[in-house]
């Protein structure tokens, strides 16, 4: 509909944004209802489990140790930057071991584990959509929620709080790096600095948020992969989608829990 064509007629403006705010809802009811099937569907095993858990969780740890080393890095360096136009230089490893804990350690690992996993569940349960094993295992009476969902999904959600934990501890190495190498920070007074401004619910929250981005990359993959049209153009469209709406629920989430925790 042209946008003249609404400016005259208002009313097909009212419609088309009723149309919209519509498909909106049942988009949102669709999702909350296949979250809510994935998170209790009957007849999953523990071995699938533990699978998910080595793919999701231990073969994300590089990527995601080497995005926190270089972030606390540079980090550190903007703010002892920032910090010498206020004679503020000392305040470097507290606000990297805050800014890794609370933002930028799950956001970042989010991000990464998003790019490699989302896309992962999407290509291989929408290759199995396109090529009917889905298909296969209800006509063998196994519920695919419970075989292809429920355990990526738990695996996510329990794997993301560990990689970010890891991955704000080797962030703050990485500040620990460059605060002692070229910043002129002793060992003992950077990390006397790190924790002295410290507070437990700077740890918990970003776990919190860990927990919460992975529920949503697994979501968006798993998804986008059951609803993979027919063909390998289908099984691209669903991995590309996969991604974006990650990526996109967690900056988005990331601000409502951010609002949540800290105003």
């Amino acid at each position: 509909m042209s946008a003249l064509r609404i400016f005259l007629r208002p009313a097909d403006g009212i419609r088309a944004v009723g149309r919209a705010t519509l498909a909106l809802v049942g988009l949102v009811g669709a999702v909350a209802i296949f979250a809510a099937r994935a998170g209790a569907a009957p007849g999953y095993a523990p071995r699938p489990l533990l699978e998910q858990l080595l793919r999701i969780g231990w073969l994300s740890l590089p990527v995601v140790g080497l995005t926190a080393l270089f972030t606390g890095a540079a980090l550190a360096l903007q703010i002892d930057a920032g910090g010498q136009r206020f004679q503020a230089e000392d305040v470097v490893p507290a606000i990297v071991a805050i800014g890794m804990l609370r933002e930028l350690g799950p956001v970042l690992g989010g991000l990464m584990v998003a790019a490699r996993v989302a896309s992962s569940i999407a290509a291989e349960i929408g290759s199995m959509r396109v090529t009917e094993q889905i298909d296969a295992l209800v006509t063998l009476s196994t519920d695919p929620m419970g075989w292809l969902v429920t355990p990526r999904l738990w695996a996510s959600v329990l794997a993301l709080p560990l990689l970010v934990g890891v991955g704000d501890v080797i962030g703050i190495m990485g500040g620990w790096l460059v605060g002692t190498t070229t910043l002129g920070f002793t060992s003992q007074a950077y990390l006397a600095n790190s924790w002295a401004y410290l507070e437990s619910w700077d740890v918990v929250s970003g776990l919190i948020k860990g927990a919460v981005f992975g529920a949503i990359i697994a979501l968006s993959g798993c998804w986008f992969g059951m609803r993979a049209s027919r063909g390998a153009v289908g099984v691209g469209r669903a991995t590309t989608n996969a991604v974006v709406a990650a990526s996109v629920g967690i900056l988005a989430s990331n601000f409502i829990l951010t609002s949540m925790f800290f105003t």
